[in-house]
């Protein structure tokens, strides 16, 4: 049998068999900081916008329903290991976007080739 068009399945909450509700990311984005900042792939994530060496602000396309989510991701390039932080220290996350910023093993903030987030309601 074969499947000629997709559709769109919208529910309010989605659990495991034990009922236990399982939580799935509200965006997420791959991108490179270096030279003009790109998005490689990217889920509800409208834009990048860069601030500065190793800043980044991700815009969402759609709001999130709360800025209490978790917010994971990685980063790295071929000369140091890096590691992501966010959001600016003094600010929280936002439901339209996050700022995010990368530093490198001294402490010092460094582009990425490779970043990607994540972010789980």
């Amino acid at each position: 049998m074969e499947i000629s068009s997709m559709s769109t399945i919208k529910v309010d909450a989605i659990q495991n068999t034990s009922g236990v509700e399982v939580y799935t990311a509200k965006a997420w984005v791959n991108f490179n900081q270096q030279g003009t900042q790109a998005i490689r792939a990217d889920g509800n994530v409208s834009s990048i916008t860069d601030g500065g060496v190793g800043i980044t602000t991700v815009s969402y396309s759609s709001a999130l329903s709360s800025a209490n989510y978790a917010l994971s991701g990685t980063a790295t390039n071929n000369t140091a290991r890096t590691g992501m932080i966010g959001p600016r220290e003094g600010e929280t996350f936002g439901t339209t976007a996050v700022w995010v910023h990368v530093q490198n093993d001294a402490g010092t903030f460094a582009d990425s080739q490779l970043a990607s987030l994540e972010m789980i309601l």
